[in-house]
């Protein structure tokens, strides 16, 4: 008898086109991965997902071209209560089978739990829901974290989540009665495979108007200071041959990280692209990168690391949260104390060594562990 699960109906709920971002990116390519496996999806996502004080980017929509061959429909407000109970129902008339729902930042509890509720209680057969939880406690915590992320999780039937320390997390917030081990279930983040093929490095190099035969780290997403490219820096004056990129949209007082730059002199070395980088130069960035540093000072999971590997870079990642479950030492990189010195060994050791060649034959070995089909078969079991 198979274990295959019959095809049915099934509604995402989170961030898609045209809002922007890892999780909105990531979702869509796990709606493609449900559609593969012959079920019918569509995709709730946000009319308004987050209110100013939240955001502190620029934009939160993408310039980038609608995915094809997905259904997205633009409907929840997450600050309005009265949309709650309007998307509940119309997710209730979609009569699904299964309900899987993005989980990043308690403060869509209370929007998230309302819509689920609802759902349930309108749908004319017995119904699924499944969280897929990124984070369940925030890196930045604020008030009312755990009430609203406990509306949240009592909503939910069963949970996947991409790192450990989220699961244990997600334990604290269900009832003793229930049995966590069924309820609870690990899926690492499948990569990122929708970035395009690597260019050469010299192509990429010129591109960004780069040094061409400098050793480069790459330091790639938001800039929010739990990300430690402070601790970066730092790691660069001991380090003085090796340069850096810093890819990605500031949402922090960018101040604090210039007056590192200009007092340690990095600036000759030090090369910023501090806006958000769009789909199509994703592929260029890592193209020409020799390494990718994550020094974060807190971490569940990365997609970075799943960026990286798609495009079979070496990483240096921090032993924090999820981050050493995705990255084995010596092998596809390492994996160092959130500190300024061992990063800075880590990328001595890397360029000095020549470990390069050994290490991308690390990460394309590694990089069979992290397919979509399993996270696919996690959801649905």
């Amino acid at each position: 008898m198979s274990n295959v699960p019959r095809p049915h109906k099934i509604v995402i709920i989170s961030p898609a086109h045209p809002l922007r971002g890892g999780i909105a990116a990531s979702s869509e390519r796990l709606a493609l991965a449900l559609q593969d496996a012959g079920h019918e999806v569509v995709i709730y996502s946000f009319s308004l997902q987050y209110p100013a004080f939240l955001f502190p980017g620029k934009t939160q929509l993408t310039d980038d071209p609608a995915p094809k061959n997905l259904q997205i429909k633009t409907r929840l407000n997450s600050v309005n209560p009265l949309n709650w109970l309007l998307v509940g129902r119309q997710i209730a008339r979609e009569n699904p089978g299964q309900i899987i729902v993005r989980f990043w930042l308690p403060f869509m509890g209370p929007s998230l739990g309302t819509v689920l509720r609802v759902a349930r209680f309108f749908v004319r057969n017995k119904i699924r829901v499944t969280g897929l939880v990124d984070n369940i406690v925030p890196h930045e915590k604020r008030f009312g974290d755990r009430p609203f992320a406990r509306w949240f999780v009592r909503a939910c039937d069963d949970f996947v989540v991409m790192s450990k320390s989220v699961g244990a997390e997600i334990r604290s917030f269900l009832p003793a009665s229930k049995n966590v081990e069924s309820v609870v279930r690990f899926a690492p983040h499948p990569i990122y495979d929708t970035y395009g093929e690597s260019l050469e490095k010299k192509e990429a190099r010129q591109l960004l108007n780069l040094p061409e035969s400098v050793p480069l780290v790459l330091f790639f997403g938001f800039i929010r200071k739990y990300k430690g490219l402070d601790l970066l820096l730092e790691a660069l004056i001991q380090t003085p041959d090796i340069h850096a990129v810093v890819a990605g949209e500031c949402y922090e007082d960018w101040d604090f990280y210039q007056k590192i730059i200009r007092e340690n002199g990095l600036s000759e070395r030090v090369h910023l692209f501090t806006d958000f980088i769009p789909a199509e130069q994703v592929r260029v960035f890592f193209s020409a990168s020799d390494l990718v540093v994550q020094p974060y000072k807190s971490a569940t999971q990365s997609g970075i690391s799943q960026i990286a590997y798609h495009f079979e870079k070496p990483m240096v990642v921090t032993n924090v949260g999820g981050l050493p479950e995705i990255v084995t030492q010596g092998v596809s990189g390492y994996v160092v104390d959130p500190d300024p010195i061992a990063i800075a060994g880590a990328m001595r050791d890397f360029f000095e060594n020549d470990r390069e060649k050994a290490m991308q034959e690390g990460v394309r070995l590694e990089k069979q562990r992290f397919s979509w089909e399993h996270l696919v078969a996690q959801l649905l079991g």
